[in-house]
């Protein structure tokens, strides 16, 4: 072969190397940039991950604080639904006044400092439940003891419960009952005396009903 010509094939040879050396530096190149761009893509999916956790932590809050929210404007719409009734009276609203011994032992609480709701009859001592509902009543008796002192707290006609203090030889007593009723609209609570009883009450209230709507049921 001439030596030229062998020498002119290294060339050639010598050239194409350096296409393909340059070809593969390219290709590594486009390598590097390649792994650059994935890991700031990782780095960016790692930083939104930590954003998204951060956004659900903060909603799981914003949920607790919206259902708290909830409750308590559920609470206030039934508060503000609720009917509003209570009664507070007491046996006297003049003078000095004995009831009983006798035959009709309803007590007729005459002063009525209270009847929201009107579910008190002042003409005839009878609390009248306006809805269906749980009730808490109370009541308080004072008298002298040459008499029993006492008196009944009364539901469509039932015993309830009672105060009751014999006859003695001390000068007066006093006494006080308090009771939570299922009432149904229309039950009628009221007080009546022991048989052979009698009570006392003046404008220091001493005798007294009272009654209020706890809750509706």
């Amino acid at each position: 072969m001439d030596i030229n010509e062998w020498f002119r094939d290294k060339v050639e040879l010598i050239k194409n190397l350096e296409d393909k050396l340059k070809q593969v530096e390219k290709r590594q190149n486009d390598v590097e940039a390649f792994e650059a761009k994935l890991n700031a893509t990782v780095d960016e999916v790692a930083r939104q991950k930590a954003e998204v956790d951060r956004l659900k932590k903060e909603n799981e809050g914003l949920k607790t604080r919206l259902d708290a929210t909830e409750e308590e404007i559920d609470k206030l719409k039934q508060s503000k639904a609720a009917p509003q009734i209570a009664f507070s009276a007491s046996l006297a609203n003049v003078g000095e006044i004995y009831r009983g011994p006798c035959t009709d032992k309803a007590l007729i609480f005459k002063r009525v400092f209270s009847n929201t709701g009107n579910g008190y009859d002042q003409n005839t001592g009878i609390f009248t439940a306006p809805v269906n509902g749980l009730y808490f009543f109370s009541f308080s008796t004072y008298g002298y003891n040459t008499h029993v002192m006492g008196a009944i707290l009364m539901k469509d006609g039932v015993r309830q419960i009672s105060t009751y203090d014999n006859p003695s030889a001390d000068g007066s007593d006093s006494s006080s009952n308090a009771v939570v009723l299922q009432l149904a609209a229309g039950d009628k609570v009221y007080m009546e005396l022991w048989d052979n009883g009698r009570v006392f009450d003046n404008l220091n209230g001493q005798t007294t009903f009272s009654g209020f709507l706890v809750f509706p049921v």
